[in-house]
């Protein structure tokens, strides 16, 4: 075990200081945030503390606001003090990691640094977030022991989301702080680890730059279109939907362009300097500020309303914009390989294109494959921290390697040889040992550097689902889930339907499960794979039904589901949820019964159903409302209606949780839930989580009944919508919705407040589901959304 970071200090409240501070402070990290006094402030102002925090105090204003959020919640933002570099630097004496993320001068840096050696107490960690100075420079006249507590924590931005941390240490930084902040950006932030050697933008911006203009420079050179390109090198070829220009207009050309020029200045000995030559046009681009969104023009601009409404291109040869259009057969190519789902087999599928796209496609490749060979040793010592650079940084599904393994080592090696591309003696060896990939599926990887397979070095806590599953086949089985033995007692619920529906099958082998695990397991856990953990039930059955009128039909499957969950909460083992990623709907409705929730820090849940035109289901409304109420001491007066107002607004308003962190505020997961920073150790913590319980005794929970209220209860909640729609906040349809759902959470109307049981509360949701399912608007949103993927506000 390693001492804890409790309290940090950050150097530079610019995006990356945010997003650094923000981060930190999600991780219950106390920080302080520190940037220089403004310049050009009045005589008055100099002597105004407010006025001189004002950058620092700005940087965590912008961290607040920022969408997609840096912090897991608002509240975190608490834990970050503001102060400038002037009169706040003492501050950071009681730190236990110092980082600095100002702007990229060495000067700037190494007067810093000379400050921060007689600030702070000894085994304080100064770090540098530097994409590009070495050490060895910045650390010019340091003492020896600041060398040791020194090295690179290189963030990527967005902080929160990209996983990737690049540690990079100097000659003489002392192993102990390395393994400290090793333990703290892996167990305390989340993040995954790539070492990085000192060499200009390490490891991810090294060979992601060299990919992204390498691509720019041979579309010039072919004269394809940027659409072309992008069209290309996104999906088809295991990398993001965005490709490689709207990537660039994400990210900021100017930014990119900054780590393109670093790497040109820094690199004379590099074989393929040429590469990271930014071409004129980009160049141009921004001596006329078309930055990408940040200026709402770039290679790519929206253009809203009117007749010119559109998305235009940027053409490279006139520097002005042009309707957005493109080479139509690599079109319908690179359609058709998008839809292929395995990573592997779909970038296999691109260079085997007979067409343009294969190869444009196998030109780029290529030219990467072997840049990224050449690097090991020089960059990082194995071909595993290429690929999870790449993986983590750039969000790539695959890496370079692990490209090159999907399309045939042996194959593409020869096929690289006889076009001429240059590889490095190393490969050559490999390729002569009759290996036949870089990864086995024994676990070991290929090391360039030895010549010889080697084991990986893989924390023992990632793990996958089919990597824990025991015995050759699933304890239960159909056409909609499975479940498996995961070991140690625990039987794994794990969806099959698509995108993780909820469907009847679902539903079926959940009862199922929760029989078998009470007689034969110790506990369960719910656990899917996917992009997303569910996103609600199979609506397309839900419309079927409708059309058909089968009434029953419907109510059948609202009942089998609230059966479902409530087996799920008064089962006699525990069981635990591993929500991700969209867990909306039926999803949520799937993880409120269970004992625990082990939830990805990326989790994003709410009961979303009244943009389809009805209400939770699946005992959603029960279950958050009793949630909400169980945590009143008995025999305390409370008025329940304030309780069921705020159900009622997040049910009413579709309200999604952006975090698991907001998922508990909004009562959607219990305070005591766990929320697994890494969502690769998820699986490992739900099912310690899940065994935890079933060690400690667990006893289901004994149902309750609640008082609540009734016909009054009504009445406010429907004044309350009807002020929403005289305000034109809402139509006449999401008015009929929330009335019906106002009158399940108040128990009913037909008098006064009273005792609903469970039961009673079970009733009332599942007959107003069934007869918003017969309301013409509301059959119009389901047939939109499933035709359009979003919702209709009719």
């Amino acid at each position: 075990m390693h001492k804890p970071i409790r309290r940090a200090g950050v150097i530079g409240a610019g995006v990356m200081g945010q997003g650094i501070a923000a981060h930190f402070a999600n991780a219950g990290v106390e920080v302080i945030l520190l940037d220089i006094v403004p310049p050009n402030l009045t005589e008055a102002q100099k002597s105004d503390k407010k006025a001189r925090d004002s950058w620092a105090a700005g940087g965590l204003e912008k961290a607040q606001k920022s969408r997609p959020a840096a912090f897991f919640h608002a509240r975190n933002a608490k834990l970050v003090s503001v102060g400038n570099t002037e009169d706040d630097l003492g501050k950071l004496e009681t730190c236990d990691l110092v980082i600095e993320a100002i702007i990229e001068k060495m000067e700037a840096k190494q007067a810093l640094f000379e400050k921060l050696e007689k600030i702070c107490k000894p085994g304080t960690i100064v770090a540098s977030n530097t994409s590009g100075l070495q050490i060895v420079d910045m650390l010019k006249g340091r003492s020896e022991a600041f060398k040791k507590s020194f090295l690179v924590m290189h963030f990527f931005n967005p902080v929160r989301y990209m996983k990737l941390l690049e540690l990079v240490c100097g000659p003489d930084t002392d192993p102990a702080v390395y393994a400290r902040v090793k333990w703290f950006g892996e167990d305390q932030l989340g993040k995954g680890i790539v070492v990085g050697k000192d060499t200009p933008n390490f490891v991810g911006n090294r060979i992601g730059v060299h990919a992204m203009l390498s691509t720019i420079h041979l579309m010039l050179e072919e004269g394809l279109a940027p659409e072309d390109v992008d069209a290309i090198t996104g999906s088809p070829m295991a990398h993001p939907k965005s490709a490689s220009f709207r990537t660039a207009d994400l990210v900021g050309l100017d930014t990119f362009a900054h780590v393109a020029q670093n790497c040109w200045d820094s690199l004379p000995n590099d074989e393929e300097r040429a590469v990271f030559q930014v071409p004129a046009y980009i160049k141009g681009m921004i001596e006329k500020k078309y930055l990408g969104d940040k200026t709402r023009g770039g290679f790519y601009k929206k253009v809203k309303g009117g007749e010119d409404a559109g998305v235009f291109t940027l053409d490279p040869k006139t520097l002005e914009y042009r309707p957005k259009g493109g080479d139509e057969g690599i079109k319908a190519a690179t359609k058709k390989i998008s839809k292929i789902e395995d990573p592997r087999a779909r970038v296999k599928a691109l260079v085997a294109d007979q067409g343009k796209a294969g190869a444009f496609a196998w030109k780029v490749l290529s030219r990467g494959l072997a840049y990224s060979a050449r690097r090991i040793g020089e960059i990082a010592d194995d071909v595993t921290a290429v690929d999870e650079a790449m993986k983590w940084g750039y969000n790539w599904e695959l890496g370079p390697f692990e490209v090159w393994d999907a399309l045939g080592f042996a194959e593409t090696y020869d096929r690289m040889v006889k076009d001429g591309v240059k590889l490095p003696a190393s490969v050559e060896k490999m390729r002569a040992s009759g290996a036949t990939g870089f990864y086995k599926d024994d676990g070991s990887v290929y090391d360039l550097g030895k010549g010889a397979y080697v084991k990986r070095d893989v924390d023992p806590r990632i793990t996958t689902l089919p990597a824990l599953r025991k015995g050759g086949a699933p304890v239960l089985k159909n056409d909609g889930a499975e479940a498996w033995d995961l070991g140690d007692g625990v039987l794994g619920i794990t969806f099959k339907s698509k995108a993780n529906s909820i469907d009847p099958d679902v539903i079926s082998l959940i009862g199922q499960a929760v029989d078998k695990a009470e007689t034969d397991f110790s506990a369960m856990v719910i656990a899917n794979e996917g992009e997303h953990f569910c996103v609600g039930a199979n609506l397309f059955l839900v419309v079927m039904a409708a059309a058909s009128n089968e009434w029953e039909q419907i109510r059948t499957m609202v009942k089998g589901y609230q059966a479902a969950t409530q087996k799920l909460k008064y089962s006699r083992v525990p069981v635990v949820a591993a929500p991700y990623g969209m867990t909306l709907g039926g999803g949520l409705e799937l993880c409120l019964p269970c004992a625990s929730v082990q939830a990805a820090a990326e989790t994003y849940a709410g009961l979303v159903e009244v943009g389809v035109g009805l209400i939770p289901g699946g005992g959603g409304n029960l279950n958050l409302l009793w949630r909400a109420l169980e945590s009143i001491p008995e025999g305390m007066q409370v008025d329940t209606l304030n309780v069921v107002t705020q159900i009622f607004k997040n049910i009413a308003l579709a309200k999604i949780a952006t975090s698991a962190e907001e998922g508990k505020a909004n009562g959607y997961f219990r305070f005591t839930d766990g929320v697994s920073f890494d969502r690769a150790r998820q699986l490992t913590e739900a099912k310690a989580r899940a065994l935890g319980l079933a060690a400690s005794g667990y006893h289901p929970p004994v149902a309750r009944k609640y008082v609540l209220p009734g016909d009054s209860g009504i009445a406010t909640l429907s004044m309350m919508v009807d002020t929403l729609v005289a305000g034109g906040y809402a139509t006449e349809h999401d008015a009929v919705i929330a009335r019906r759902l106002a009158s399940v959470l108040c128990g009913g109307r037909g008098g006064a407040s009273r005792e609903q049981s469970e039961q009673d509360v079970l009733d009332l949701e599942a007959e107003v589901f069934v007869s918003l399912c017969g309301e013409p608007k509301s059959q119009a949103r389901m047939q939109y959304m499933l035709q359009n993927n979003k919702p209709l506000r009719n």
